[in-house]
């Protein structure tokens, strides 16, 4: 005799832990990553978290742990603290050894290395 199952739209809850589960090694991988200056290591934690979180995000309402989502937002900020910091280190490098101008600045599109200049409208 066969069963007939009933499956409810969306991940299962056992997919939702895996979908977080995914998220928080990346989210380690990549706090890792920072901490030893590892270029290569962060290149492919953050794109396995891309992966996780495209994964996660397909999640039902209610299907995740709020807590533990809670828990990796949480993660995920100190991982771009570290990043911030890592990246006026490097930023700071460059500048000193000539490498980079010391004030950067981007336009209104996003741009980098564009300079503002003033323009004269009056008749001098």
């Amino acid at each position: 005799m066969n069963a007939l199952h009933v499956i409810a739209p969306g991940p299962l809850p056992a997919l939702a832990g895996g979908a977080l589960d995914a998220l928080e090694q990346a989210l380690q991988e990549e706090r890792r990553a920072l901490l030893d200056n590892d270029v290569e290591a962060l290149l492919q934690s953050t794109q396995a978290k891309l992966v996780a979180l495209r994964c996660a995000e397909t999640l039902l309402p209610g299907q995740a742990d709020a807590g533990r989502v809670t828990a990796l937002g949480e993660l995920n900020r100190a991982n771009s603290v570290l990043l911030a910091r890592r990246r006026r280190e490097v930023g700071w490098a460059l500048r000193h050894l000539g490498r980079v101008e010391s004030a950067g600045v981007y336009d209104a599109g996003g741009q980098a290395g564009v300079r503002p200049q003033s323009r004269y409208f009056g008749v001098g």
